[in-house]
């Protein structure tokens, strides 16, 4: 028996079999060697039966009943005694079972548990996998329809940028062809009126263009020798400045809004800072500040029948009063300086220097998104064309509506 089981737990070893049946097995191994040791136990209990019953024999029948008796003493006790270790082994056994399936049940439900689990789990990662993929495909959704609006908004803008050049090639051509000796009569149709009505003033023998002099006064000495002269056609030339074109090549390598460059200080000290300073010095410095965070807004006003009494209008402007330069003018347009509620009427000079300044920073901006496609020498002839007529407005010209 010993063998055996020492055999079962080799076999059982190597083939891996469950811990319960291992144990299960084991114990009736167990049971079955200590049946086998009982049982030798009382096999041994009379060591010399053969002496005694040959003593039997030569006693005569009174040894020999004793001996039959005894023997079925012997077996009587073999009996109860093989029924007790029975019932006690069947009894081990029995509760080594019902142990057996008591761990058997709890193994189960363990397993059960650990089955919800695993299938909870499952089907939270397939959840989440789902929302993840639609939140993915939802962001891929978004982004194409962004990148479709921002290309369509720089199609619109660079088609904007290409009509805007086209005019101002244009209106380069009629102001270059119009001079005071010869004006462009589209451009200045009424000069031809004036002409046509003919207002040319005969003064010692001499003829005087009254429209030449309207716009460009000219002394009392200098006049036209004759009016039958032929006008000679002007050419206007232009030259590039080294220096400002390094300055302009040196920005435009890294384009910023910054002041510490040297194109853009320059710009501030000779054109922007002074064409934008008026006599109210605190307001030109909240204007200036608007213009270069692009929160200026420009409108035109119906000018009321009654005069404006209120105290605003005072601090405002008004309609006659210019809340820049403090002078008496017919203001037909009015600002307002980021979301604050409060307007300011301006005077047609004023608006004029305010919108050279907000046209050269646009351009700027322009040049700084990388919206503007021409090559450096374009873009600077551009950049000295804006500055030029920031300087013509900070001295007081400007253009006026003649409908």
């Amino acid at each position: 028996h010993l063998g055996c089981t020492c055999a079962f737990f080799y076999s059982s070893n190597a083939f891996n079999l469950d811990e319960c049946d291992l144990l299960v097995t084991f114990d009736v191994c167990c049971f079955g060697l200590l049946l086998f040791v009982v049982l030798c136990r009382l096999v041994d209990l009379d060591p010399e039966p053969d002496l005694r019953l040959e003593g039997g024999v030569q006693g005569g029948p009174t040894s020999g009943r004793s001996h039959g008796e005894l023997t079925r003493l012997r077996s009587s006790s073999l009996e109860l005694r093989e029924k007790e270790i029975r019932e006690k082994g069947s009894e081990i056994l029995r509760e080594q079972l019902d142990a057996a399936k008591r761990e058997l049940k709890l193994k189960d439900k363990e397993c059960e548990r650990l089955s919800q689990v695993r299938n909870q789990l499952e089907q939270e990662l397939e959840e989440l996998t789902a929302s993840l993929f639609e939140e993915a495909h939802k962001m891929v959704r978004e982004a194409n329809v962004k990148q479709a609006g921002a290309e369509k908004q720089l199609k619109e803008a660079q088609g904007k940028i290409d009509v805007l050049q086209a005019e101002v090639t244009a209106l380069k051509t009629l102001v270059l062809t119009s001079t005071p000796s010869s004006p462009n009569w589209q451009l200045h149709p009424q000069l031809q009126t004036s002409g046509t009505r003919g207002s040319n003033k005969h003064v010692g023998g001499h003829v005087r263009n009254k429209s030449v002099s309207g716009v460009f006064p000219t002394s009392a000495g200098k006049l036209e020798s004759s009016s039958h002269s032929i006008p000679s056609v002007a050419k206007e030339d232009r030259e590039m400045d080294s220096i400002l074109y390094t300055e302009f090549l040196l920005w435009r390598e890294c384009p910023s809004l910054d002041r510490s460059s040297a194109f853009l200080s320059r710009v501030y000290r000779e054109d922007i800072g002074p064409c934008l300073s008026f006599t109210r010095s605190e307001l030109s410095q909240l204007v200036q500040g608007a213009v270069e965070s692009n929160s200026l807004t420009i409108e035109p006003v119906a000018i009321p029948a009654l005069p404006m009494i209120k105290a605003s209008s005072i601090e405002c402007g008004g309609p006659r009063k210019c809340a820049l330069s403090g002078l008496s003018r017919a203001c037909q347009h009015r600002i307002k300086l980021g979301d604050k509620g409060t307007y300011y009427y301006i005077s047609p000079s004023s608006r004029a220097r305010i919108t050279t300044v907000c046209n050269f920073f646009t351009y700027i901006r322009y040049i700084q998104q990388g919206l503007v496609r021409h090559d450096a020498e374009q873009m600077f002839w551009e950049v000295m064309r804006l500055r030029r007529e920031m300087a013509v407005a900070k001295l007081g010209f400007y253009l006026t509506d003649q409908g």
